[in-house]
């Protein structure tokens, strides 16, 4: 991929004004188009953003909160997402609501009627991660989408981790707003994201940049389209590049790397879980977690000098976090982990606790 990701950046080098400027939409129509069909929708309702954080940005500062209203999400969500909303909150008069998840989590639908529990009727939005960042656990979000809609409250899901990890149908899921990286599990570069908008939804959004793409000269006649599509000069590489990473897990079997990671992830969980003796994050983790586990780890744990030892000491680079009060250990199985990598993972930390 850094091959194809290169050989984009050199013809852009070459002629920059055919790509950033003349026929720029031509060279990143079929990748839309690609993208689209991949993620189960249609092109028009994808924008190419350069990470998952920034689509969230848009969408939460083009949302219209009044003071009052309500942002609610879970206490699992990525520090930088938190921030957003708790920014926007400061600058509206909104709160910002982060429901508490009870651990072990048992079931989904569990999981959904203890949410859904914190919604009033001044729940304007709903923010939740469909994979979680520091818990590494899956979350219904299609269901939690279903009732939002129902009860006319706006969903915003943050997709991150999930393309290339899960199959995603964003029609079938019905939020609002999806943003998701291609760069973590899809093996895109980084800067390859893109921000989903249900055409219904789609006029609400604004620019985070104004540019050409705002009262365009030649509309789309989308401004979702528009707005987001020309924000300045940047480098497209990384876009272009997502159809070759496409290509290469529709020709290298995905679904099948895709299994095998979750089975070498399911196990390594199960040992990690004996050798260390916390509780575990949630009781059923065949339906919790895909390729990336987190396990608890003992309280006394320096979780910064326990993450440099295990990569200074073993070459084993892993996370290792402080959240809500506990010691977290989160690792994550991508296509080229071997049980090799995973045993001398567990081996550095029975030596290591």
């Amino acid at each position: 991929m850094f091959e194809a990701y290169q050989a984009w950046q050199r013809r852009i080098e070459r002629q920059p004004e055919e790509y950033l400027w003349r026929n720029r939409d031509k060279y990143l129509a079929p990748v839309r188009q690609a993208l689209a069909e991949y993620l189960g929708t249609a092109p028009a309702n994808l924008a190419f953003v350069p990470n998952a954080t920034t689509g969230i940005n848009i969408v939460a500062r083009s949302l219209k909160l009044q003071p009052g209203d309500e942002v609610l999400a879970s206490n699992h969500e990525y520090g930088a997402i938190d921030r957003t909303w708790r920014f926007i909150a400061a600058k509206t008069g909104a709160h910002y609501i982060t429901r508490e998840l009870p651990l072990p989590l048992s079931t989904h639908d569990d999981f959904v009627e203890t949410f859904w529990g914190g919604v009033t009727d001044r729940t304007k939005v709903i923010c939740l991660s469909h994979i979680t960042s520091p818990t590494a656990l899956i979350f219904p979000v299609a269901a939690i989408c279903t009732r939002a809609r129902a009860a006319g409250i706006v969903t915003v899901i943050d997709g991150a981790h999930v393309p290339g990890q899960l199959e995603l149908d964003l029609e079938a899921i019905g939020a609002d707003f999806y943003t998701g990286n291609g760069h973590k599990w899809l093996g895109t570069p980084r800067g390859a994201a893109f921000l989903y908008a249900r055409p219904e939804v789609q006029s609400q959004v604004e620019p985070l940049v104004v540019s050409w793409g705002y009262q365009s000269d030649h509309p789309s006649g989308s401004t979702f389209q528009d707005y987001l599509g020309w924000t300045g000069t940047r480098d497209l590489s990384a876009y272009l590049t997502m159809a070759s990473a496409l290509e290469f897990i529709a020709d290298n079997g995905w679904e099948q790397v895709r299994g095998r990671c979750h089975r070498l992830a399911l196990k390594a969980r199960e040992q990690l879980q004996a050798l260390i003796g916390e509780p575990p994050l949630c009781a059923q983790a065949e339906e919790w977690i895909a390729q990336m586990f987190a396990v608890l780890l003992p309280a006394q744990v320096n979780p910064e000098r326990l993450e440099a030892e295990l990569f200074t000491r073993y070459n084993i680079e892993v996370a290792v976090k402080r959240w809500q009060g506990f010691n977290l250990l989160r690792v994550s199985v991508p296509a080229y982990t071997t049980t090799e990598d995973l045993e001398r993972l567990a081996e550095a930390l029975r030596e290591l606790l």
